[in-house]
């Protein structure tokens, strides 16, 4: 049987139409997946400043400073609960504590004297959020206070001594001369030099081995000659 040409038009105008529904389809999906991504995207760039935004308000609201072995902790008025944790450079755990921050700031010290210096991190940690500051401990230079006195005694002749003392912080030395005999004090001296300083002590009555002399320095730090 032949078809008319209506039926022709009839049947190119359905498959046209359907090639058409098709590709609206397709663009209606692509549409849809572009606006979902979209969305997704969004909200993760949002969670994402949302986070940092709360690490950034923890670092507002507390500092770090480290001294030497020495770290001080310090959290801002208000902050609340939180626990501070000290880790070594491997992020091992090496204590750890909870505090409550109401009305003052609260400063929390810690000492490393017992660990070696090198590089630890200190982890604060809310309810919402968390930081981690990185701090470096080094040994705190010897101080004079800590070395003996350099302090000296030479005997010059039968009644005399030389007193050398050397390597002072700050001027102010005392010199005190005991008897030997009695154990008191028969003379004072006090020397105000920076540095270090030389001086004969001679004495007409009394020979080197009736005395001896204590020497104080400025710092606490004394020595005791005998001759």
């Amino acid at each position: 049987m032949k078809s008319s040409g209506k039926d022709c038009f009839l049947d190119w105008y359905a498959l046209s139409n359907r090639e058409s529904t098709t590709e609206n389809l397709k663009i209606l999906n692509q549409h849809i997946m572009k606006t979902l991504f979209t969305v997704a995207l969004a909200s993760a760039l949002s969670l994402s400043s949302l986070v940092a935004s709360a690490s950034e308000d923890l670092k507002a609201l507390s500092t770090v400073n480290s001294n030497y072995k020495k770290i001080n902790v310090t959290l801002t008025e208000g902050l609340g609960k939180a626990k501070i944790s000290i880790l070594d450079a491997d992020g091992k755990s090496l204590s750890s504590r909870n505090v409550r921050v109401k009305d003052e700031n609260l400063m929390v010290p810690y000492d490393l004297k017992n660990l070696p210096s090198g590089e630890y991190q200190v982890k604060i940690a809310t309810d919402q959020e968390e930081v981690t500051y990185t701090v470096e401990t080094s040994e705190q230079p010897a101080t004079a206070s800590e070395f003996p006195l350099m302090a000296s005694g030479k005997v010059v002749d039968n009644n005399t001594v030389n007193l050398t003392v050397i390597g002072l912080d700050e001027p102010g030395v005392d010199v005190e001369v005991y008897s030997t005999e009695s154990g008191e004090v028969i003379y004072k001296d006090h020397i105000a030099q920076a540095d270090g300083f030389k001086k004969d002590y001679s004495f007409s009555k009394m020979t080197t081995k009736d005395i001896y002399m204590k020497v104080i320095d400025a710092q606490g730090r004394s020595k005791t000659l005998h001759f």
